[in-house]
């Protein structure tokens, strides 16, 4: 399928779904302060592009975004060489990973605030926390995924391990890391807006929404803020899965390849 088959497809569903919300509320399945019809959301999402405090906040949201997975990848980069290139030290933090990676970052919110105090440091912070594990257990991943030969074969003309590393194990790792990279960034979001909602104050997309829900008709104000969060999302998404081709293309030359082979057979 090609990627203009999938961008018309999209579209299409797109449609469909704004078409099924706008039915749904026109016909009074749902009552209007519950559900509004999906082009009063819309008008109201465009209307708040020209709001100029709106649009602050959404600069605060992206900068705490941004700072929080700039930290985890900065963390998750070298610590899961770390944990890719030596055994012992995977094994002996294996238990400690485990039990930390299943932890809720929202759950966390009331003690990183005793300890850090209401504002950008708390977000930031459970924001990199978040967002930590995809980038590491990528990165640790891909790792053991490096071509054995390709290792073996510099060592043999007398590379030393950082030179192995640099060379072969690190290119070849980058793709995975992207990955993780693109997967934290949608997790990194989703915890700057969570946590603004549940802080209840300051500035950022989760307090319009926060606030919104507190008006006497705010629903419409909390969808067009939802659906800010998803243009956000999708934006930040197609910039990252854009730059993975860009920089990346070597690597899905071979699954290219076999899928056409795969579909050229009879």
């Amino acid at each position: 399928m090609t990627r203009r088959q999938d961008l018309l497809l999209g579209l299409l569903g797109t449609a469909g779904a704004f078409g099924i919300c706008e039915a749904v509320a026109r016909a009074g399945i749902v009552r209007r302060s519950y559900l509004p019809p999906a082009s009063e959301v819309l008008a109201r999402a465009a209307r708040l592009a020209g709001d100029p405090v709106f649009l602050d906040g959404i600069g605060v949201t992206l900068r705490a975004w941004a700072l929080g997975l700039g930290l985890a990848c900065a963390i998750a980069v070298p610590l899961g060489l770390l944990l890719g290139a030596v055994p012992v030290a995977e094994a002996a933090v294996r238990a400690v990973i485990e039990f930390l990676r299943p932890l809720p970052s929202v759950a966390l919110i009331p003690l990183v605030s005793l300890l850090l105090g209401s504002g950008t440091r708390t977000e930031v912070t459970l924001i990199a926390y978040a967002s930590l594990w995809p980038v590491l257990f990528n990165t640790v991943y891909g790792l053991g995924e490096t071509d054995p030969l390709a290792k073996d074969t510099l060592r043999a003309f007398g590379f030393g391990r950082l030179a192995v590393l640099l060379r072969v194990e690190l290119p070849a790792t980058a793709p995975f890391i992207a990955a993780g990279v693109r997967i934290s960034a949608a997790v990194a979001l989703i915890l700057a807006v969570a946590t603004e909602i549940l802080s209840g104050f300051g500035q950022g997309l989760g307090i319009f929404i926060a606030q919104a829900q507190t008006e006497t008709d705010g629903t419409r104000d909390v969808l067009a803020g939802v659906v800010w969060a998803g243009v956000l999302g999708l934006v930040i998404n197609g910039v990252l899965v854009g730059a993975e081709r860009r920089l990346f293309a070597w690597a899905r030359e071979p699954h290219q390849d076999a899928g056409e082979s795969r579909r050229s057979r009879p």
